[in-house]
């Protein structure tokens, strides 16, 4: 997640524009209906495999995975040879940032109508400080595993799905808003809906829904409830991260978040667990986002939960 726009600074520019298709409105649409076909369960081990393979990338490359650096465009190799051999249709689209090249992936999967576009996205780049593990390997590696699960079980949706890893997200959301902005707005139009995943393993979590889009926020209470776990409206992170640009261009958007730098109050960890007067993520933008910065229980839920969204929304 992004440094809030008074401590930061970005300046962007055009490298290439790659044209890509995009999906329609669920704006006002009623609740979306149960998946026709049930999501898989992401196992939280293949997501966790994911995360050893960005902190050993991290540990190769100075440290991060940072825009710009090399280890961010190896942990972008990474996502998209896994991609690749799933049978996605990959598209890196470059941009440039602070005198440095960045990119963005998007791997479309075969199928579906394109005149509806579910995506799910997340930030891959970590800052400079450290691996990014938490902030935001765990998005990163719940949206690929979820991805490579559509793959798995030859899931055929209603609906076009996309998945998208964003660059320079911590420069002030630049991957994702060189990719809105770049659509037409046809393109623009036929975005059902984006779901966003930023910071959702945070070692002292809390259970965080956006509020944006109904449809999409009720889906994900919905799972929630399901597990009996409550949830609360996300306010944390409203803005900062990379389901801005699409709500900003008219598009639905939703997601997951289990916290950063505000601290757990004494109701939050008497609902969640965790302990009271301490931060959601300690580690939040430091050296020591590693592997070890996670809590198993919070990735393997937002990560069921996110491949139910997806099974749901796109159905």
């Amino acid at each position: 997640m992004k440094l809030p726009a008074s401590g930061r600074t970005a300046a962007v520019s055009a490298v290439s524009v790659v044209m890509l298709l995009t999906c329609g409105s669920i704006a006002g649409a009623a609740p979306a209906p149960a998946p026709l076909v049930a999501a898989p369960d992401i196992p939280v081990a293949n997501v966790k495999a994911h995360l050893t393979q960005l902190q050993s990338i991290a540990t190769a490359n100075g440290g991060n995975r940072a825009h710009g650096r090399t280890g961010y465009k190896a942990s972008l190799d990474y996502v998209k040879a896994k991609l690749d051999a799933a049978g996605y249709t990959t598209t890196i689209q470059q941009f440039t940032s602070s005198g440095r090249t960045g990119y963005n992936l998007i791997a479309d999967w075969p199928g579906g109508d394109t005149g509806q576009v579910v995506m799910a996205g997340s930030h891959l780049d970590s800052v400079t400080a450290g691996a990014g593990i938490n902030d935001n390997g765990s998005g990163s590696a719940a949206v690929l595993e979820t991805a490579l699960a559509v793959a798995r079980s030859g899931y055929q949706p209603g609906k076009h799905l996309r998945f998208a890893w964003w660059g320079a997200e911590e420069l002030g959301l630049v991957g994702s808003k060189y990719y809105v902005n770049n659509l037409s707005s046809a393109n623009r139009a036929r975005i059902s809906g984006y779901l966003n995943f930023d910071m959702i393993g945070s070692p002292n979590p809390g259970y965080f829904v956006y509020d944006d889009d109904p449809a999409i926020e009720k889906t994900f209470k919905d799972y929630f409830t399901g597990l009996g776990v409550a949830t609360e409206i996300e306010t944390e992170g409203d803005g900062r991260s990379d389901h801005a640009p699409f709500k900003n261009a008219g598009v639905p958007v939703g997601g997951l978040f289990s916290g950063a730098d505000y601290i757990k109050t004494a109701a939050q960890a008497a609902k969640w667990g965790g302990t009271a007067g301490q931060a959601f993520d300690r580690c939040y933008h430091s050296s020591c986002d590693t592997t070890a910065n996670i809590n198993d229980t919070a990735l393997d839920r937002n990560a069921d939960a996110l491949a139910y969204a997806v099974w749901t929304l796109s159905a």
